[in-house]
């Protein structure tokens, strides 16, 4: 994995800040006005380019009279060699983060998603028992349709990015889906895997894997001329349907 660094910032205001593109070399995003500027860092010429963009940010702040509030930037060392090599922001060095959110969804320095499949689950969970304890119909129609609207998108959203590591966060995030199909009247003693199929549901691993394939295809099919397709090697496959193509990624 490559070692990467990642300063979030916080602006006094909402502002457009499409500028910033032209000025900064690394990765940058901006959301209302919290401000992500991150780049690769295994080497020393890595970390000063960093270092240099954090101070054009600073200079057009300056100039275009706005300031960072300094007390809530943080950096991000991600990569387990990262040396997490120190920033400043104008004059002030800024604080080192164990793990930081970043569009609802929780990234520690490790990449170890325990604590969002755990924030994700606690979610869902609450809203479950909500759903429990304020409606009172039990029939599969009603229980399936508030769980699939309600619930269940709190233990997929960004999926593809945080899906679970372990055994245990799988089964975390498995049980929500146990403890929903209990709702259900008639139910009742049911081993799970048959009450799925009453129901019409999937496992949420397999439907974690249907969405990394259908990203991937949709990757491949309309995004791979903007970029990133050399992540991806073609190789022709002779299958029971005839001559098709598969891919294996090199990441």
């Amino acid at each position: 994995m490559v070692n990467s660094d990642w300063v979030s910032g916080h602006t006094e205001h909402s502002v457009i800040l499409d500028p910033l593109h032209d000025i900064t070399k690394n990765i940058m995003r901006e959301e209302e006005n919290d401000t992500k500027l991150g780049g690769a860092v295994d080497s020393l010429e890595g970390q000063e380019a960093l270092q240099r963009d954090l101070d054009r940010l600073e200079h057009w702040a300056t100039v275009n009279g706005m300031k960072f509030n300094k007390s809530k930037c943080q950096i991000l060392h991600l990569g387990q060699s990262n040396a997490g090599h120190k920033y400043k922001l104008g004059e002030e060095w800024l604080e080192s983060s164990p793990a930081e959110r970043d569009l609802g969804v929780l990234v520690d320095s490790r990449l170890n998603m325990s604590q969002q499949c755990a924030l994700a689950a606690k979610r869902a969970n609450s809203i479950l028992g909500c759903i429990k304890h304020s409606i009172t119909s039990r029939s599969k129609e009603v229980i399936i349709l508030l769980y699939s609207a309600l619930v269940r998108p709190h233990l997929e959203y960004c999926a593809q990015f945080w899906a679970p590591q372990f055994k245990k966060d799988v089964k975390v995030l498995e049980c929500i889906q146990r403890r929903a199909t209990k709702l259900v009247t008639g139910l009742e003693g049911m081993p799970y895997e048959k009450q799925l199929r009453t129901l019409g549901l999937s496992h949420l691993e397999k439907r974690r894997l249907r969405g990394d394939l259908t990203a991937l295809y949709s990757f491949l099919r309309r995004g791979s001329g903007e970029g990133g397709a050399e992540l991806f090697s073609w190789y022709p496959v002779i299958g029971c349907v005839g001559m098709v193509q598969s891919c294996t990624g090199e990441v």
